[in-house]
């Protein structure tokens, strides 16, 4: 049964899974936002996160004028496959980290080496 949660307690434990991330790491997110669905665009294979933008191993001089990145967190297929809200706080921090990996250029190859898949 999936774990019910609040959208302030999602947006919550989105929030405190940013604020783990070591300062000097978020000094260089840039030109990106967070965003939280509920769900994943439709005609889309399921997902918890999705990242759209250039990370930042790929922009160069002509990075100008590009409107931000966007990280997305969908909350119902995180609530979905969570039975516990301590599973989902766990699942959202991991999405959040996997998404925002993303930004920096870190594939999902790579990703799941880490663990972060």
């Amino acid at each position: 049964m999936p774990v019910q949660m609040s959208e302030e307690d999602f947006e919550e434990a989105v929030n405190d899974a940013l604020d783990e991330l070591p300062e000097r790491l978020l000094e260089h997110v840039e030109n990106c936002l967070l965003f939280i669905e509920p769900e994943a665009p439709e005609g889309m294979p399921p997902l918890l996160g999705l990242y759209e933008g250039i990370p930042l191993t790929e922009r160069d001089t002509h990075y100008v004028g590009v409107l931000p990145d966007r990280i997305y967190i969908f909350r119902n297929p995180i609530l979905r496959m969570c039975s516990t809200r301590a599973e989902a706080v766990e699942q959202i921090r991991i999405t959040v980290i996997h998404e925002i990996a993303h930004h920096f250029g870190i594939d999902d190859a790579r990703l799941h080496e880490l663990g972060w898949g």
